[in-house]
């Protein structure tokens, strides 16, 4: 064997064993997504105190009416404060923001993050709070929203991820986005509780026991992708995290590609970030102190992303595809065409397993024929990294973004 076969050979079973496992994955959590867990009852639960925060930049196109229907919830009204954390809003929207019954703290930082907004706001709140409670600024509850989050506490555990689903599917891209998240909801979360994982957070409709993350959000640096590293130290400390399938938040979905790819940028940047900090830390704590969810939530920093991983797939198992019925004769190659085609059908059938049933529309068709434009401008986004997780990378909402 050559020194162009042993590198041919090494490069295909690297890319074999990466996506392979990858494909295993994605095929287990997302049958064990298929399950339903049994949600304990609980009789007259006590209702504790909520601050809702809702930290937005320059949201002035739909702050508004987030604050108006974030104050319609079936639940007691002195047991949960709206708190709108205005970051470079116009004059005339903190203007009638301060003509609703909510608490409006207006902030101003050289570097806008989220962290910094959640961090000056419990500052200013103080801590006469049980439950924090953290929103998008586009975000809007399901009226029960607070009360099903409430019961969860009630259980036991201090901190819960609700089910963020789409405000909206009026593009192509919007529908993908909306599917995108469905599947996350259901391998990352779903899957991931019925096994007995934590699950992941998303960044908005998650709540927390107040003392605690105002304790743990003040060690919270982040310009990029705050709720990973959130998520990374309660795992850390082998704190669970709760997923309530039932408790839905709308959350507005990206219209349009450059969006998206902005959008995408972002998170894989801070994927990437997390994991080169939290490897070695990882693997530690698997080894000597036996935590999985931890070591599992690091893996996730460096697996690709389902768009791209669904792409990568699909070439190799056409290139081997090709080569099979082509060109038998080729002898540099060693992976083979049955061992691609066993990864291929694991990833299509946890997509399938993946997606709600009220997606399987002519809306969907439609969308999946820009499939190849999200994937060329994640797989471009790849090259783009350097620096993006130092930067503020805002994501307009309300303006056909």
């Amino acid at each position: 064997m050559n020194i162009f076969q042993i590198i041919v050979t090494t490069l295909e079973y690297i890319l074999l064993v990466y996506f392979g496992f990858a494909a295993i994955y994605l095929f287990v959590f997302g049958m064990a997504g298929r399950f339903n867990r049994k949600q304990k009852k609980i009789a007259n639960p006590v209702n504790r105190k909520f601050a809702v925060l809702i930290p937005g930049y320059k949201e002035d196109a739909v702050i508004v009416d987030v604050a108006k229907e974030a104050l319609t919830q079936h639940y007691p009204t002195d047991c949960f404060d709206v708190v709108i954390i205005a970051d470079s809003f116009q004059p005339k929207t903190i203007e009638e923001l301060k003509k609703l019954p909510i608490k409006l703290i207006e902030v101003s930082f050289d570097v806008s993050t989220k962290s910094k907004a959640l961090n000056k706001a419990m500052a200013e709140l103080g801590d006469n709070y049980d439950v924090a409670l953290v929103l998008d600024a586009d975000n809007i509850m399901e009226s029960d929203f607070i009360s099903k989050i409430n019961l969860a506490f009630e259980s036991g555990y201090t901190v819960v991820q609700g089910h963020r689903i789409a405000k909206n599917t009026n593009t192509s891209f919007a529908v993908l986005d909306a599917i995108s998240e469905e599947v996350n909801n259901h391998i990352f979360r779903k899957g991931h509780r019925n096994l007995g994982f934590s699950s992941a957070l998303i960044g908005s409709g998650m709540a927390f026991d107040y003392a605690f993350f105002k304790e743990t959000m003040a060690n919270v640096k982040a310009v990029g992708g705050f709720d990973k590293e959130l998520e990374l130290k309660l795992l850390r400390d082998k704190k669970k995290i709760e997923y309530l399938h039932d408790a839905y938040v709308l959350d507005e979905k990206v219209q349009k590609s450059e969006v998206f790819a902005k959008q995408r940028k972002r998170w894989l940047s801070a994927q990437f970030v997390y994991f080169g900090r939290y490897f070695f830390p990882g693997v530690y704590h698997l080894i000597f102190k036996g935590n999985i969810d931890f070591f599992d939530k690091v893996y996730q920093m460096i697996a690709p992303p389902r768009v791209l991983l669904l792409g990568i797939v699909s070439l190799l198992f056409v290139f081997y595809g090709g080569v099979a019925v082509f060109s038998p004769d080729i002898t540099f190659l060693s992976a083979s065409y049955q061992e691609w085609t066993i990864v291929f059908i694991l990833v299509v059938v946890a997509f399938l397993l993946s997606i709600p049933g009220k997606f399987y529309t002519s809306a969907t068709l439609k969308a999946i024929l820009t499939l190849p434009k999200a994937f060329f401008l994640m797989f471009t986004s790849l090259f783009k990294l350097k620096g993006a997780n130092k930067k503020f990378i805002h994501t307009e909402h309300g303006t056909n973004n």
